[in-house]
């Protein structure tokens, strides 16, 4: 059976899916492979493109009813989260914009969760791939913004803020684990094709937990940064016992996303 499956280039996914991608043995698909950003990845989604894909977990309100959540293939954990930084200076001034990193990721809404507590009312932001909040506070053509991925290693060595530690918020606020990201399938795919899509996904993350080395040649190709200790921070930081089973305490997470996403 073939199936389209979507992934960042994110070293969390390329360790988790990169034997999926490669082949498994006697694996009953073939799969049509799209490396993106998150956010595109959402969009795609939202727009049916695709049959399995990793999307930020707070867009499954908007495709519930062409999609279904795996147990599998996520991001959730603790400690984990994204990062409201400055470029200027330690103290955050809601007078100014914050770029944030698409309208429909996981940071967006972390983000308005912290400020609503807060500041209350409607935050300034604009929005930019998650590389290009980065770039923009490092060249200070942004005052303050949400960074994901390796950014959350790279802030301080290159002499940016942090301003708050949104994924540390919600734990504080919440309880739960902060659920970053999760694994969907299209409803219109049987119970069975489901389940062997989620069997592919725990066989490809043991074949990359059975290696020697953790970071391989194509993690590293596909990185978008070239820092061998940033990477291994990141599967580490990322990749854990949720990305194989969602579990009760990560299902707790994301219905409680879920329903901050309503407001």
């Amino acid at each position: 059976m073939r199936l389209s499956l979507g992934i960042s280039t994110c070293p969390n996914d390329t360790y988790i899916y990169e034997a999926l991608v490669a082949g498994l043995e006697n694996s009953p698909f073939e799969w049509d492979v799209h490396f993106a950003d998150v956010q595109t990845l959402n969009e795609m989604v939202i727009r049916g493109e695709l049959d399995v894909a990793k999307v930020s977990a707070q867009v499954f309100p908007s495709v519930r009813e062409n999609y279904r959540c795996l147990d599998c293939g996520g991001a959730i954990g603790y400690g984990c989260g994204p990062l409201l930084l400055s470029s200027r200076s330690g103290a955050f001034d809601p007078e100014l914009q914050t770029v944030l990193p698409g309208t429909n990721t996981t940071a967006a809404l972390l983000f308005r969760f912290w400020y609503a507590h807060k500041f209350g009312g409607a935050p300034q932001v604009r929005y930019a791939l998650f590389n290009e909040v980065y770039s923009s506070l490092l060249d200070k053509s942004s005052a303050q913004g949400v960074t994901i991925h390796e950014h959350r290693f790279t802030w301080e060595r290159d002499g940016l803020h942090l301003l708050q530690d949104l994924g540390a918020y919600w734990e504080q606020e919440t309880g739960s684990p902060i659920p970053l990201g999760i694994a969907v399938a299209r409803s219109s795919l049987s119970d069975e094709v489901v389940g062997n899509v989620e069997n592919e996904i725990r066989r490809s993350l043991s074949v990359a937990r059975a290696r020697t080395e953790l970071v391989s040649p194509f993690i590293r190709e596909m990185a978008q940064i070239s820092d061998e200790k940033v990477i291994e921070k990141h599967i580490r930081m990322f990749v854990n016992d949720f990305s194989e089973n969602v579990g009760k305490a990560g299902k707790r997470a994301l219905m409680c996303l879920w329903d901050v996403s309503k407001c």
